[in-house]
């Protein structure tokens, strides 16, 4: 019989038979999961790379749970919570929960966290999880109370992220480093979540075995036995370990890939929403220089002249929608009632026209990440006369060309570090930082009402006006929301979600 195999799969798969023997897999109850990047250092302040936001929430526990369906705060460490002023929010905590290392969690334990987190010597790669917190103060043995430095809303959204709880005194534990100074990295991960680490190979692998003592919470108790963590460099190589049953999930498969083995069956292939989304942003206040961008009806004009249902649908595929707000659809202030813009090159030409380009012009385009969709984008600006040239690169390296306003022009993304609350987009690229080629006054008091508000309809009005500003300036031109193409073994139940995170913790075997 021919086969019905793709040869490129065929081979990649034949070439990984020599891998060595299969761990993954029902029958060892062990699901190994890979991706192409190393993990060197077990805590995700200190390494924060995406695969250690998932390790993390698979570790360790939050005071606050998001639920994945409803986006609602769940207690978790905790067991309730109230605002007392708008600077400061207590907590009763859990009774019940042990850490991995067998010490009973208490107050203790969030104090010194949060304490040592906040601090400014902590070396936290990004301090903008942290640097709202002025104090955490024990009340009793189960209970604390948090003091902010402003009023801070989207405090729920970080407390029930990042936010994990390790036993108080562990960063007494930091070893050295050459300079004498404590290297927190090497603190050992000791969490209370459904996964305990039992194995930690920097660069390699790391293995996580359930807790069998874990406590009755919102994230539930593991069901599958062991969770395998592989650095695989090569994604053919990837693919092929799948088909063998070497692994039993991968993700990021690049679409051709996906839609090939979708055809084989030999796996399920899932391409599901993320919360990142694309944008072109315009220099209006020509901070680059003399640009054609900063007349409105040339915004206009390119906005006009992009299908982008069409990228969206083609390119990025499956679950990918076109945005017309400055921020993802769930998020807590996000509205797409907007002006918008609907692809009509006719209109885009007429308003080329009107803004004194009849011709047309040519102008720089940057971009970063999935050149082909900087490339789609060209094409049909190309057909109304705005003619780019493509400067790519990478994000570094673009990211310091934007900051020091030198871009005219860019295509680039952002994933809300999968938080999902206005503040964390919108805040961050129209509050006058260095990312924000609009500068408008009027968007920047609103965005701050909205961000120093604990009502959540205020901060729904106040955003709502900042957004709907945003669009008329056409300072953005959000394009469309990323989707990601998941494939995993057809022994496993497994459910993504936009923010990113696959939570293992929740999956079975069939």
């Amino acid at each position: 019989m021919k086969s019905v195999f793709p040869k490129s799969l065929l081979l990649a798969a034949a070439v990984a038979l020599g891998a060595g023997p299969a761990i993954a897999g029902k029958s060892n109850d062990t699901l190994v999961w890979a991706t192409d990047r190393e993990m060197d250092v077990p805590l995700e302040w200190y390494n924060n790379t995406r695969e250690m936001v998932v390790m993390a929430r698979h570790i360790f526990d939050t005071l606050l749970y998001r639920d994945t369906k409803s986006f609602e705060y769940r207690p978790q460490l905790a067991t309730s919570y109230k605002w007392v002023d708008d600077l400061t929010m207590d907590f009763e905590l859990r009774k019940d929960v042990t850490f991995h290392n067998g010490k009973k969690f208490s107050a203790d334990d969030v104090v010194s966290t949060f304490n040592h987190l906040s601090h400014k010597d902590s070396g936290v790669l990004s301090r903008q999880s942290v640097s709202w917190m002025k104090t955490t103060e024990k009340l009793g043995d189960y209970k604390v109370r948090i003091h902010f430095k402003k009023p801070f809303p989207a405090a729920l959204e970080f407390l029930s992220g990042g936010l994990s709880i390790l036993p108080a005194g562990i960063w007494k534990t930091a070893k050295k480093d050459s300079a004498g100074r404590p290297d927190y990295g090497t603190v050992a991960p000791i969490g209370t979540g459904p996964y305990k680490v039992v194995e930690w190979v920097p660069g390699e692998r790391s293995v996580l075995e359930a807790n069998a003592n874990y406590f009755d919470g919102p994230k539930g108790k593991a069901k599958i036995k062991r969770v395998v963590f592989r650095t695989v460099a090569d994604p053919e190589a990837q693919i092929a370990e799948l088909l063998t049953g070497s692994l039993d999930w991968i993700w990021d498969v690049p679409k051709d890939k996906a839609e090939e083995l979708k055809g084989m069956g030999a796996v399920q292939v899932v391409n599901a929403p993320t919360m990142r989304v694309s944008y072109l942003q315009f220099d209006t206040i020509g901070q680059s220089g003399e640009t054609p961008f900063k007349n409105l009806k040339v915004r206009q004009a390119a906005a006009h002249a992009i299908d982008r249902a069409a990228i969206a649908k083609n390119l990025v595929g499956g679950s990918s929608a076109v945005i017309h707000s400055a921020c993802y659809p769930t998020q807590l202030g996000c509205t797409q009632d907007v002006p918008q813009y609907k692809y009509d090159p006719a209109m885009a030409k007429k308003l080329l026209a009107e803004a004194g380009y009849p011709d047309g012009f040519t102008t720089d385009i940057y971009a970063y990440r999935q050149r082909e969709y900087t490339e789609a984008t060209m094409g049909y600006l190309a057909k109304v006369g705005i003619k780019t040239n493509l400067k790519y690169m990478q994000y570094k390296t673009l990211r310091g060309i934007v900051r020091s306003g030198k871009s005219p022009f860019h295509q680039m993304t952002w994933g809300s570090g999968s938080r999902n609350d206005v503040s964390a987009i919108t805040s961050h690229f129209f509050k006058h930082s260095k990312d924000d080629y609009c500068r408008d006054d009027y968007v920047k008091e609103q965005i701050e009402i909205g961000d120093n508000n604990t009502d959540a309809n205020v901060r729904k009005g106040a955003y709502k006006k900042a957004l709907t500003r945003i669009q008329e300036k056409l300072c953005w031109l959000p394009m469309f929301t990323y989707a990601k193409n998941y494939a995993y073994s057809k022994e496993l139940n497994f459910k993504p979600t936009p923010d990113e995170i696959p939570r293992f913790f929740t999956a079975t075997w069939k």
